[in-house]
């Protein structure tokens, strides 16, 4: 019993699942999309598969992130005691699991309709790819955001088997959050990353990465406000959206520093800003003023 406990352990450790600002990363964006899709109320089955999705496909990307990064994690102070990298679950076995999470995210989106399953496809190309990206490119933040942005269009087509232009606002703010947050993330561990060869936009903006990620902030902000006006949502969003404006202007308090523990206080944070936008979203179909 206690060795099943202790393996249970690791592979919750694994996937992250003792961690889940992922899941609520890539989550605020999805159920946006859903809500804005459905007028308010979209399918409670569409809300169950994509709130289910969100975590298997997430634990899946941590999965393989490891997987791919073993190497790498052994050099790193946050890393070198993640399960594969301490030996407390073998490459195979990962992999396996792997394999077992994408069997249940296809078991999900089988659910939907074949325009959500298409788009599934680069999805799960790009979350598979990710992990790879950061050994010859300094952009990897922007391949993730490409990844976690497939959400979007994903659960709009599973509410109304439609894509619309203006959802393109969505995307691109997600895309830009997740260049933000992933970012400062990567700040966090800019000293390994640069001893061992890992490449990231943290390295890249070096210094100017406070006035990078302001940038970013500011181009999330203008999609947002242009997705509002689009599908016409009311004054509630906008005051969701001031919120969330708040809420990135702290972050900037925080990464102010290069302080490692304000740095990622300041990308743990950012589950509020999305929570923010999300609301503000949701009220805006009941509060209509």
């Amino acid at each position: 019993m206690l060795k099943f406990s202790s393996n249970l352990t690791a592979y919750i450790k694994l996937m992250r699942l003792d961690k889940p600002i992922g899941i609520y990363l890539l989550l605020w964006p999805s159920l946006t999309s859903l809500f804005i899709a459905g007028a308010g109320a979209p399918a409670v089955k569409n809300i169950l598969i994509f709130v289910l999705g969100v975590i298997v496909t997430r634990s899946a990307g941590c999965v393989i992130n490891d997987y791919a990064d073993l190497k790498f994690d052994k050099h790193v102070e946050r890393t070198r005691d993640r399960p594969i990298t301490s030996g407390k679950i073998s490459k195979k076995n990962a992999l396996i699991l792997f394999v077992i999470l994408l069997l249940i995210a296809l078991v999900l989106v089988m659910q939907t309709n074949k325009l959500t399953v298409l788009l599934s496809i680069p999805a799960a190309i790009l979350m598979s790819v990710y992990p790879l990206v950061k050994r010859f490119s300094n952009m990897p933040q922007f391949v993730l955001g490409l990844a976690f942005s497939m959400a979007v269009p994903m659960a709009f087509a599973a509410e109304t088997n439609n894509l619309v232009p203006e959802l393109a606002y969505l995307v691109m703010a997600t895309i830009f959050w997740a260049v933000v947050y992933d970012t400062i993330y990567a700040m966090v561990d800019i000293k390994d990353d640069l001893k061992i060869g890992v490449k990231s936009t943290a390295i890249l903006f070096g210094s100017k990465a406070r006035a990078w990620i302001g940038l970013f902030q500011a181009l999330m902000f203008v999609c947002l406000a242009l997705l509002g006006v689009s599908f016409g949502l009311s004054m509630a969003y906008y005051l969701g959206l001031a919120v969330a404006i708040i809420l990135a202007t702290y972050h900037q308090t925080l990464i102010r520093s290069n302080d490692r523990s304000l740095l990622f206080k300041a990308f743990l944070h950012n589950h509020w800003l999305g929570f923010a936008i999300f609301s503000g979203t949701f009220l805006s179909f009941y509060i209509r003023y």
